[in-house]
């Protein structure tokens, strides 16, 4: 039997990069495949229920922690994700930029933990650019995990041409994307906004 293959996943801190991320690696554990999902203290909370379910159905997952810095760039202790920046414009602007400072700073202790654990591939955010050459010292393969996808620019054109989000009556009814494989839902509420601004002619 040949030696087991370790996959690393190093998603962006923010919740729309971390669920497609823990999907994936869950779809490699399903396969037999070791994997590990390297993250922080804070952003592994939003996501321990989904390990724990799916330890519980035999499919192992690890999680590797890194310490934020929050405090070094002059964020609050436990500002670890984009979702827990400010709203107001100016604000999350200054607290932004500091949030992608404090990202920066974790190349070393990220080259410490791929020193130490040696995975076979990094399955990276593409908002972590040094990643590439963190993996490199180590002969690594790197793959870059982009969010937006053909599939989303996709759904977004149908949404222009059919505006299906007009058809339902309050902002809590989902809808479903037409001319998509399966049945693709929207909730209104917190995509119509977004989509009334992009998808008109």
């Amino acid at each position: 039997m040949g030696r087991e293959i370790h996959m690393f996943f190093f998603p962006f801190f923010a919740q729309g990069h971390v669920i497609p991320t823990v999907d994936m690696a869950k779809l490699f554990a399903s396969r037999g495949v070791k994997t590990t999902i390297v993250t922080t203290p804070v952003n592994a909370s939003f996501f321990s229920n989904t390990i724990e379910r799916s330890r519980e159905s035999g499919v192992h997952i690890g999680v590797e922690l890194l310490k934020f810095p929050a405090a070094d760039v002059g964020l609050p202790e436990g500002c670890e994700s984009a979702d827990l920046l400010p709203t107001s414009p100016y604000e999350n602007y200054e607290k932004l930029l500091k949030f992608m400072q404090a990202v920066q700073l974790l190349q070393k202790p990220f080259e410490k933990l791929l020193g130490e654990c040696k995975p076979d591939c990094l399955v990276a955010d593409l908002f972590f650019p040094w990643a590439t050459d963190a993996a490199n010292k180590f002969g690594i393969p790197r793959l870059v995990f982009q969010g937006t996808s053909y599939f989303s620019l996709c759904a977004t054109e149908c949404m222009r041409l059919y505006e299906p989000y007009k058809k339902v009556q309050s902002d809590s009814e989902p809808f479903v994307v037409p001319n998509l494989p399966g049945d693709i839902e929207f909730n209104q509420k917190p995509t119509a906004g977004f989509l009334k601004t992009r998808c008109r002619n």
